[in-house]
């Protein structure tokens, strides 16, 4: 087991995808002091399951992704971080916060990746591409139907699922998932019913679709 320092946030963070934070509260400024006195610069970030991070009282998923800081810039007395997620984990018990939210956790293997999947890749590319074009139609989208992703196998389903207009909670469901075949099956389930709903003008969950940001 990993000791981790945790940011819950409103939006789940999936492998491979960029997180940026505006970090502002105290006790999150101290984490980002301590993050960056260290080399490895890592902390995980999970999906806030009642309540809000600020002020603390929130109650969050267990599942979550490691990020590791890319760049910070101060901004006042907020500082922008950006970060980068890498290998997902499976919080076995909280800490205290003391002064922020920490945990014991269990790194969680990578996905396994055959070249039989390779064609269903594909086809939730495809699928997913065209969701966020239609999707565009509807509201603004973080990402276009058009973005380039980089990266094959594994890693290019898990950034399908980062930009997929869906919302968090199905988002979060993602990172449970044992092999790449069920994360992409599991993706177009969630993208074909999100798109379904939005065609009927039923909004996603708030949140979906949108970059990260404790604000």
């Amino acid at each position: 087991m990993t000791p981790l320092p945790i940011f819950p946030l409103g939006s789940p963070l999936m492998p491979g995808m960029p997180v940026a934070l505006r970090v502002f509260e105290p006790r999150y400024l101290e984490m980002m002091s301590d993050l960056l006195a260290t080399d490895a610069r890592r902390f995980g970030v999970v999906l806030i399951e009642r309540g809000h991070e600020v002020g603390g009282g929130d109650a969050r998923f267990r599942l979550g992704t490691v990020a590791r800081v890319a760049a910070v810039q101060r901004s006042g007395p907020s500082l922008e971080v950006v970060g980068r997620g890498f290998e997902r984990f499976e919080v076995v018990s909280w800490l205290p916060d003391a002064p922020y939210p920490r945990a014991e956790v269990r790194l969680l293997p990578d996905l396994p990746w055959a070249d039989a999947d390779a064609d269903v890749l594909v086809r939730a590319e495809t699928i997913v591409r065209r969701a966020l074009a239609r999707a565009s139609e509807f509201e603004d989208q973080a990402w276009p139907a058009t973005v380039t992703l980089p990266g094959a196998g594994a890693e290019r389903a898990w950034l399908l699922a980062g930009i997929a207009p869906i919302g968090p909670l199905d988002r979060h469901a993602l990172l449970g998932c044992t092999s790449t075949v069920e994360l992409l099956d599991r993706l177009v389930a969630a993208v074909q019913d999100a798109d379904e709903a939005r065609s009927f003008g039923v909004r996603p969950e708030p949140g979906a679709g949108e970059p990260d940001e404790d604000d």
